[in-house]
């Protein structure tokens, strides 16, 4: 099954992010495909390098990284949400790209299922 999955909330102020990061873990794990990952609202704020959690906390970040890097899962980021929150091309971290809404809309026709955590 092919499934996209949209994060509307940010990595440390809600528990969507890492919902919808295990989500996509055990989707992959269970021979199931994510289409793209769309960051809508705050959820734009899980793609910024800038982001630096004390060592002994979860780098949500860097496990969106390395999901996209080990499974080639597409990390979009609403280009209008992200400027609005001061997130520009130059500090995305890596495997995030910037593009507007109609990558979430083409995400939604591809897939099987659109799966949306937070409001």
């Amino acid at each position: 099954m092919k499934i996209g999955v949209m994060v509307n909330e940010g990595p440390y102020q809600h528990q969507s992010s890492d919902s919808a990061y295990l989500f996509c873990k055990a989707a992959i794990e269970s021979g199931h495909q994510i289409e793209r990952v769309f960051f809508y609202h705050d959820g734009v704020n899980n793609a910024t390098k800038l982001t630096e959690p004390p060592q002994d906390d979860r780098n949500v970040v860097a496990r969106w990284t390395k999901l996209a890097e080990e499974h080639g899962v597409d990390l979009v980021v609403c280009v209008a949400a992200a400027l609005r929150r001061g997130i520009v091309e130059q500090n995305l971290a890596q495997g995030f790209r910037i593009s507007g809404l109609g990558q979430l809309v083409e995400s939604a026709i591809q897939s099987d299922r659109l799966v949306v955590f937070g409001d």
